[in-house]
């Protein structure tokens, strides 16, 4: 596991871009994609760039259970807003929210992740050291599967939403096992809040209690954090 320090979430995306740019230039086909505020700088430099992603497929990590697309809130909306509207890739695949068995979509998801195996997979990380939504105790063999978030996973998603009722409570989901089958991992943390994670994810034990942590385990990992991110390290 490399990490590498930057001073804020702009150099962090840069460097993360820079890392993206090299393996598409290196063959580079699939890119596994995440949301939240984490990727955003991320997402700034590949539209500001002149990169082609015409050729790309990306797939996501999750989606929320009942958004659809077309819902301002729904990471598809979030994807299209933040990157494919201004730099069209070939394929992009995100969870479906809305699907009426969503054992079903999760199994046809892992479908899609066999038929393109991802490249380079994008990571943030919650403050319980989750990666997309595999809260605390999901097995690490888990594949694509529907999550009930945690109380402070949904607290921390509440600043998206005008009423605390909206905010959604279940999620589809890319597996730790899905995760994990990923060629190279791109995590990226920001802000004090995550230090404790990030503690967690490098220097603390491999448990399902920390999912982050089975990270230790990948042969090709990236870690680029700010200094407050950094600073229980």
């Amino acid at each position: 596991m490399e990490v590498i320090r930057v001073k804020d979430a702009q150099e962090g995306g840069k460097k993360a871009f820079e890392l993206i740019k090299d393996g598409m230039a290196n063959g580079a086909k699939v890119l596994g994609l995440a949301t939240g505020s984490t990727p955003e700088t991320l997402y700034q430099e590949m539209t500001r760039s002149d990169l082609d992603f015409s050729n790309m497929t990306s797939v996501n990590l999750d989606e929320y259970v009942g958004l659809g697309g077309e819902d301002t809130q729904s990471y598809r909306y979030f994807m299209n807003d933040h990157l494919f509207n201004k730099k069209p890739f070939k394929e992009t695949f995100v969870p479906n929210g809305k699907a009426e068995d969503l054992e079903a979509e999760g199994k046809h998801y892992d479908d899609i992740i066999a038929e393109h195996p991802i490249d380079i997979q994008v990571l943030g990380i919650g403050r319980n050291g989750h990666i997309g939504f595999n809260e605390p105790g999901t097995p690490f063999d888990e594949t694509t599967h529907v999550v009930e978030l945690t109380e402070s996973t949904i607290e921390a998603n509440k600043r998206y939403f005008d009423k605390a009722e909206d905010v959604p409570t279940h999620a589809l989901s890319m597996g730790i096992g899905s995760i994990m089958q990923s060629k190279k991992i791109l995590l990226l943390a920001f802000g004090e809040a995550k230090a404790d994670a990030i503690k967690g994810m490098i220097e603390g034990p491999v448990t399902e209690d920390l999912p982050a942590s089975v990270l230790q385990n990948h042969s090709d990992v990236i870690v680029i954090i700010d200094e407050e991110a950094a600073s229980k390290l």
